[in-house]
Formats: C-alpha cells, sequence, structure tokens
C-alpha cells in the first residue's frame, strides 16, 4: 500500500533513475559489486519503509531478497569484506575514505550505524527516521563515477582487495 506521497518518495524516484549503464558489472570485483548492490537494497528496504506500508509487497520482496544474502555474504571472500573494511581504514585511509559513506559507518566497528531488520540505522538510540536528503546523498555516493571505477579489479579498491585476500 502506498502511503500518501511524501519526501521520502522522491528519494526513491531519485534512486530507481541510478544506472550502471554505462558500467560492466559483470567485469567489477565479484565481492565489491555483491556488497556494493548489497547496500543499494538497504538504502531501497530502507526508503521502502519509509515510503509504503512495512506490509506491502515491495518491502516484503527486498526483506527477503536481503534474507538470502546474509548467508552468502557468510561464505568464502564475501565473508572477507567486513575485515577489509577494517584493514582498509587502518592501513589506506585514503582509499578507505573513498568507500561510500555508508561502507565506511556500517563496516567501522568504532561506529554504531548498523543495519537492524535490513534498515539503515546510524543511532540505535534515535526514533527520528533519517532525513531524506541522506538518501538522496546516499544514492549520489554509491553511484559516485570515481567510486564505481574503483571496484574493478583494477581499479583501486579492487587492487587492495586483492592484495588483502593474498594475506
Amino acid at each position: 500500500m502506498l502511503l500518501e506521497k511524501n519526501d521520502y518518495s522522491q528519494q526513491i524516484e531519485y534512486l530507481y533513475h541510478k544506472s550502471l549503464v554505462l558500467e560492466t558489472p559483470s567485469d567489477m570485483d565479484p565481492v565489491l559489486y555483491f556488497y556494493f548492490i548489497d547496500t543499494i537494497a538497504h538504502l531501497d528496504y530502507t526508503l521502502s519503509l519509509l515510503c509504503f506500508s512495512s506490509d506491502s509487497i515491495k518491502c516484503t520482496m527486498t526483506a527477503e531478497y536481503l534474507r538470502t544474502r546474509v548467508d552468502t555474504a557468510k561464505q568464502g571472500d564475501y565473508a572477507l569484506f567486513p575485515t577489509f573494511m577494517v584493514w582498509l581504514r587502518d592501513n589506506h585511509k585514503e582509499q578507505f575514505e573513498e568507500t561510500p559513506i555508508l561502507w565506511q559507518l556500517i563496516y567501522d566497528p568504532d561506529e554504531v550505524s548498523a543495519y537492524l531488520g535490513f534498515r539503515i540505522v546510524l543511532d540505535p538510540n534515535s526514533k527520528i527516521p533519517l532525513p531524506p536528503q541522506f538518501f538522496h546523498d546516499m544514492a549520489d555516493d554509491l553511484f559516485g563515477m570515481k567510486f564505481l571505477r574503483s571496484i574493478y579489479p583494477e581499479g583501486p579498491i579492487g587492487k587492495l582487495f586483492a592484495e588483502f585476500k593474498r594475506k
């Protein structure tokens, strides 16, 4: 059920207008691409809760999709990503700061931000929803050309992830 149009509706439309048409996702590092799409799915889910009834098929569908990703994230090289982000923060600060802000917040153990019930929560003690501008900024951050180019194997983050896996 669609709730009355609100500022979040504009942000979900803004997110849906983003595209990878100029990229080749199949050539991106598979683990980095997985976490890129995972972050977009969490943005979508959080926005959907603010735009639609939590019982809507949109929210249910996204939650089911995210649930399957939880198991995948525990397997093989996918399980290395959270530790990679800490290693990146500790050893390659400049590159860490080039990753999406959500990656920095979610995967930094010194931060309180988390995915709770698949929702993005920056402050677990706050009951105030994230402001609409947050979603706009995160969409721009995730689809920035510099970041997208960095997650190919020959890109800066891709190369550092390969180095991290060799250790």
